[in-house]
């Protein structure tokens, strides 16, 4: 089997003899090539480029044979095609041009624009799929509509999200008026990248982690299951939920046909308490990245082992890699899986 071929049968549950690897967020500042085209493009204009998106794409996967490319964007496209333009703070961070807090601010968002916006991610998507070839299976994403709600009602990035949490006690109908936007909008994003030609779709709700076993169905959720059985017919659908793992029964209403796991729990121990029935995505700390190579082989060796005879196992990092991450251990986390043989 190719890369391609494994990391399908993967999401399908089949028994390989090692897991298909590739990692989220797989370019960025740790590496040099990656670097070298930053002082030329900013992020925006990079992500906007059809062939700038696809070469940056393409950088760790020549480097380093991931089984699979996850497409090089941003989950904040969407408010921006509904209407709601961001930049990046000076001192980092985002900065959303106006916050939507109000009615007269959510009637600023068309879902009419979404579509003909956003046609540069399909063409960077078609291109990266060319330079791929067959070998390499190609992820296309968004983020949830909880977690771009996020962004969109505090207005950038955040530390207490006061705003939008508070609306799910003082205004919830203009909550769910702003997350079923978000659903719909996304829908029709992840359909444009299935038509363009991607063989799965992962959906980050990064900021799952911050609602309350209460709230995470009501808000996000019943959201994320909509999306998923609008998509999982045509693709595959790898649902990655920072911090919501100890809400079992919400994940499975899901019903996506992976969940990716952040490193907090054994990946073992939430594959059994799925009961099996889902493959699952994870988990080794980004940290360990930065560390030696012979750490880095050590604690991939724990997950693999501990994973060994379980079907439905792609082996990721707990979350997105660091800019600290050093060339050597992810060549070795590669080597490593790819070797892998049993205990």
């Amino acid at each position: 089997m190719n890369g391609r071929e494994q990391f399908l049968a993967a999401c399908r549950r089949e028994v390989l003899e090692r897991p298909p690897v590739w990692l989220m967020r797989q370019a960025g500042r740790y590496l040099p090539e990656y670097r070298k085209l930053k002082e030329q493009y900013d992020f925006v204009t990079m992500v906007k480029t059809p062939e700038l998106a696809a070469k940056v794409t393409m950088q760790p996967i020549d480097r380093f044979g991931f089984d699979a490319a996850i497409i090089f964007s941003d989950i904040l496209v969407i408010p921006e095609a509904l209407g709601q333009p961001y930049h990046f703070r000076e001192k980092g961070g985002i900065q959303m041009d106006f916050p939507v807090r109000a009615e007269q601010d959510l009637a600023k968002l068309q879902l009419g624009r979404v579509e003909e916006h956003l046609q540069y991610v399909p063409r960077a998507l078609e291109l990266t799929r060319s330079m791929l070839g067959e070998e390499t299976a190609l992820i296309g994403f968004s983020g949830s509509p909880w977690t771009l709600a996020t962004y969109m009602v505090e207005g950038g990035s955040s530390k207490s999200y006061e705003y939008v949490k508070g609306l799910i006690y003082q205004n919830s109908a203009m909550l769910h008026e702003l997350l079923d936007l978000n659903t719909q909008a996304i829908i029709k994003y992840l359909q444009m990248q299935v038509d363009a030609g991607v063989d799965a779709i992962q959906i980050f709700d990064s900021w799952a982690g911050i609602l309350s076993k209460e709230t995470y169905w009501q808000v996000s959720g019943q959201y994320i299951a909509r999306i998923v059985a609008a998509i999982s017919p045509e693709v595959p659908v790898i649902v990655y939920a920072k911090g919501a793992h100890v809400w079992l029964t919400d994940l499975k209403r899901i019903q996506a046909q992976v969940l990716g796991l952040d490193w907090t729990v054994p990946l073992d121990q939430f594959y059994n308490d799925l009961d099996g029935q889902t493959a699952v995505q994870g988990n080794l700390d980004p940290i360990v990245m930065s560390s030696a190579p012979e750490i880095v082989r050590r604690e991939a060796l724990k997950i693999l082992n501990a994973m060994h005879g379980k079907p439905g196992h792609i082996f990721n990092l707990g979350h997105g890699i660091l800019p600290s991450a050093k060339i050597e251990c992810v060549e070795t986390l590669v080597e490593t899986v790819k070797s892998y043989k049993g205990q």
